[in-house]
Order: C-alpha cells, then sequence, then structure tokens
C-alpha cells in the first residue's frame, strides 16, 4: 500500500476493531438465555437447547478480522520501532493490562465479598464465568503481540509462506490431537491459528495480498469452501464457538476448520477493503464508528456487566416475561433485550469515564515507551499474566464458587512485574530522546 492510502487504511482498521467487538458483544448478548425457576437463575445454553442456532456463529464470529487488523497495524508500529523489541512488547502490553488488572481486580474483589458473606457457590460460579467468558481473547493476542519482532523477522525474509507454514502446522497439530488425544498438544493452536491472521495483517500491509487481485477472492473462496468441506465430511461441527456437547470444537482449541474460516473470512475483508475504504472515506459513516472504535476496549471487558444487571432487576425480580427458551415469544423479545443491554452499557461506560481518563494518565506516568530496565522480570510477570487469564477463561473468576486465590494472585503479580513504571529518559538540553 503507498502511503497516500494510510488515512483510509487506518480507518478501515478502526472499522474491523470495531465490527469484532461488536459482534462479539451482540453475540453473547444475543445468546444469553436466562430463566427464574424455584427460586434460582440459571442460564440454559442456547446452543444445545435450540441446536440450529449454531449457524448463527458465522455470522458472529469475526474475531480473525481483529488479529488480522491488529498484524497490519503492528507491521507500521513494530517499523517504527527501529528494532526497541522490549519497549514496543512492554507498551502495547499495557494497553491491554491495564484496564484488563482494573476489570479483573474488581470482579475478584466482588466474588471475594459474595463468598465471605456466603453467596450460593452455584450462582457464584455462573456468574464468576459470565464475567471472564470473553477472557480468551486476550492471553492469545498478548502471546501473538509479544511473538511480532519474531513474526515480521520471518515475514520480511519469507513473506506469504510464513503464514502458509502456519497453517500447515496447525492442521498437523489438529490431525493428532483428533487421532491421538494428546493433553496438550492442541494449545499450540491457540497460537498457530490465530497468528496466521496476525501474519496475514503483515503481508496485507506490504502489499503481498493485493499485487494480484485475484489472490483475496481465492483466499475467501478456498476458505470458505474448506470450510464447508470440513463441516460437511469431517468430524467439526458447525458452531464457530464452543458447545458443550460437542466430543469436538472448532474453538477450544481452534481447529482445521476454525483456520480454514480464518483464511475465508481474512481474505473476503482484503477483497471488500477498496469499497469499504471509499465508505468510510465519508464523515457521517465515520462519525458513528470512530466512537465505538476508541471505545472497543471497556465495551469488550465490560459488556457482561449489563447482562447481570438486568438479570437482577428482570429476573429475581420476576418482572421480565419468560416465555420458552427457543419459542416464537422468546426471539420476539431479544430485540428489546438488546436495547436494554445496549442501553444499560451505554450509562456504565458514561460511568467508567473517569476511571478510563485516570487509565490514560496511569498509561502515560508509567512511561510506556522507557526501556525495560529488568527482561527477565517482565517475561516473567508477562507469563504470569497471560497464563492466569487464560485460566479465567477456561473456568471463570470463582471456580466452582470460591474464589480463585493461586490464579488471583499469579494475575496481580504479574500486573505489577509488567506494570511496573519504566525507567526516566534523559536526555541532553537541545537534543530530542529517540
Amino acid at each position: 500500500m503507498n502511503h497516500a492510502d494510510a488515512p483510509d487504511r487506518d480507518r478501515y482498521l478502526d472499522f474491523l476493531r470495531a465490527l469484532a467487538i461488536s459482534c462479539v458483544v451482540v453475540g453473547h448478548w444475543l445468546i444469553t438465555a436466562l430463566t427464574h425457576r424455584d427460586g434460582a437463575l440459571a442460564a440454559p445454553e442456547l446452543l444445545v437447547t435450540v441446536p440450529w442456532t449454531q449457524w448463527l456463529t458465522l455470522l458472529f464470529q469475526i474475531m480473525p478480522l481483529f488479529f488480522l487488523a491488529g498484524g497490519c497495524a503492528a507491521a507500521g508500529s513494530w517499523s517504527r520501532a527501529r528494532g526497541r523489541a522490549w519497549p514496543w512488547i512492554r507498551q502495547r502490553t499495557l494497553r491491554l493490562l491495564l484496564p484488563t488488572g482494573v476489570y479483573a481486580g474488581l470482579a475478584l474483589a466482588a466474588v471475594a465479598v459474595c463468598a465471605a458473606v456466603g453467596v450460593d457457590p452455584g450462582l457464584l460460579a455462573m456468574v464468576g464465568w459470565a464475567l471472564a467468558m470473553q477472557f480468551w481473547f486476550l492471553p492469545v493476542y498478548l502471546l501473538v503481540t509479544a511473538l511480532t519482532p519474531a513474526l515480521h523477522a520471518a515475514h520480511r525474509r519469507f513473506g506469504l509462506a510464513v503464514p502458509a507454514v502456519l497453517g500447515l502446522a496447525a492442521v498437523a497439530v489438529d490431525v493428532v490431537v483428533l487421532r491421538l488425544h494428546p493433553p496438550v498438544l492442541g494449545s499450540l493452536n491457540y497460537v498457530l491459528v490465530w497468528a496466521v491472521a496476525y501474519q496475514m495483517g503483515f503481508c496485507w500491509a506490504d502489499g503481498l495480498l493485493t499485487r494480484r487481485r485475484a489472490l483475496p477472492w481465492l483466499l475467501a473462496l478456498g476458505g470458505g469452501l474448506g470450510f464447508t468441506l470440513l463441516v460437511a465430511y469431517g468430524p467439526f461441527p458447525v458452531s464457530l464457538i464452543l458447545v458443550s456437547t460437542e466430543t469436538v470444537s472448532n474453538t477450544n482449541p481452534p481447529s482445521a476448520a476454525m483456520l480454514a474460516w480464518v483464511v475465508g473470512q481474512c481474505g473476503l475483508c482484503v477483497a471488500l477493503a477498496p469499497a469499504a475504504r471509499r465508505l468510510l472515506g465519508g464523515e457521517r459513516l465515520w462519525r458513528l464508528v470512530r466512537p465505538v472504535g476508541r471505545a472497543s476496549m471497556p465495551v469488550y471487558l465490560w459488556h457482561m456487566v449489563p447482562v447481570l444487571a438486568a438479570a437482577g432487576l428482570f429476573y429475581l425480580t420476576r418482572l421480565a416475561p419468560e416465555p420458552t427458551v427457543g419459542s416464537g415469544g422468546w426471539w420476539a423479545l431479544r430485540l428489546p433485550w438488546l436495547l436494554v443491554l445496549g442501553a444499560l452499557l451505554l450509562v456504565l461506560l458514561v460511568a467508567l469515564a473517569p476511571l478510563e481518563r485516570a487509565l490514560r494518565a496511569l498509561a502515560t506516568w508509567l512511561r510506556p515507551d522507557a526501556e525495560v530496565r529488568y527482561p527477565a522480570a517482565f517475561a516473567l510477570g508477562f507469563g504470569a499474566a497471560v497464563y492466569a487469564l487464560a485460566v479465567f477463561a477456561s473456568h471463570g473468576f470463582a471456580f466452582d464458587g470460591r474464589f480463585p486465590t493461586v490464579p488471583a494472585a499469579l494475575f496481580g503479580a504479574g500486573v505489577l512485574l509488567t506494570c511496573r513504571p519504566g525507567p526516566a529518559v534523559l536526555t541532553e538540553p537541545g537534543v530530542a530522546s529517540a
């Protein structure tokens, strides 16, 4: 891409991030089914109760676009970093861990208080899981981001061969997992599959995906066809999020079918980029996209809190009608349900505005661009935080209705080690810092 395209490209990347986050939020809200029976609040799994809804995940699973946009943006950012790997990784880590640390800290404090006063363990476990269900993305994105220096070096040398090799490795891992069921090996695909989208972002930024006009369309068609064949004739379900009754999952860990979906979706995104840029060049549409992009992190972190608030306001009080889950009446109530949650989220975002400003001030005070004085301590903290986030994503904030002492301690220590203030940069008078 030439430099003249940069502003439009940036708008398109912001649009992709906003679209991905919006689909995650709406998808989570749409499939949340609440019931109040015999004095207890329950959340039946919609994808199991109404199996055809698994097809809806094809509309809402567009997180590949977030990794694609992230890789495209990181390619330029890393190139400008001039090889300063540790400061660059720390800066990107702070952007995610600071707001996540505040959110997780408040959630864990609430769990501790509720456990201490004797809240029902089953209810606490369900609430703790709901508050952390979106966390799967964070450890994966942090790991892929931390690998950017190595991934981009491979990209500069091998270009399109890198995502191809990563994809082949992911398929090999998936075959071994399906046949031999090793306990840990499948976890590699969390990095391998999502790194394909991230690496395709590098290729997009460098023009490797657009030098031949047909290539993005071929990727889109090939990925879509591959997904269709793998679902129709292979062992893979159609659902692109975890379904508890399925013995094979496309996301836990990511499967070959998910890889095909990633390739197809990224190819389609790149193919549609010229038309999308023309639309985003107008200020009217951009005024709608920009606020969502700016609020993407708080929206992503806090979007299940309105669900819990609505559960208390309308279900525990029996104010909400409760038609049979999946019935016509239940679907008719989905629109007002989404509108109520949207309104509650807006109120929450307004209330969080002072906290967001304080976090931005704290991020500046921590000097994110400074050199990392103790790389080993930073790496140790990074690993502890990523591990704890992965545990929260798998089990929630209240394991079996109890406070998760060890993961909480690891996460707290990880945040402290990675977010400790960087050293002040001293410059001679009249000499600007690098």
